[in-house]
């Protein structure tokens, strides 16, 4: 199984991107992990904010291939510990699942296309970070899930 990072717009700030592109090497010493960034929807004035939800939510769409299962990073998916996140990556790779497409959306979330798309909701806290956090947030734990897994002395209970 290959995990797909999917986000919407760049990591602009460089101690992130470090930090990202650490944990994302050590994931692929495990299995295969990318980070792909899709465009930000220009705003204007007169772009509302469904609107702009529709535009991104088109382009997460059309990114996904036949027989992806999409998760959302969202406020209101499902809170995990890092044992439950780990035991939740290991059944989709039992399930012989190809891609495993984990998406950060825009600022303002996710449109109703792909909540329905959607094949379920995780939640890294109850709290708010910013979006390139999550992204950073959302990798260490994809690499604490694989050593978990591993039986690794990365995470400590």
């Amino acid at each position: 199984m290959k995990i797909v990072m999917l986000t919407i717009g760049k990591t602009r700030s460089d101690i992130m991107a470090e930090g990202i592109g650490m944990y994302i090497d050590r994931i692929n010493h495990y299995m295969p992990v990318e980070i792909r960034e899709l465009p930000d929807v220009k705003t204007t004035k007169a772009l509302t904010e469904a609107r702009q939800k529709e535009l991104e939510g088109q382009m997460i769409i059309d990114f996904l291939m036949p027989g992806d299962a999409m998760i959302l990073l969202d406020e209101r998916g499902r809170e995990l510990t890092s044992r439950e996140f780990s035991t939740f990556i290991s059944k989709r790779m039992a399930s012989g699942l190809k891609r495993l497409v984990m998406v950060i959306g825009g600022p303002y979330g996710f449109s109703p296309a792909v909540y329905e798309r959607a094949d379920g909701k995780v939640s890294l806290s109850r709290m708010t970070f910013p979006h390139e956090m999550a992204r950073l947030i959302l990798s260490e734990q994809i690499y604490r899930a694989m050593t978990i897994l591993r039986g690794e002395p990365y995470h400590h209970d």
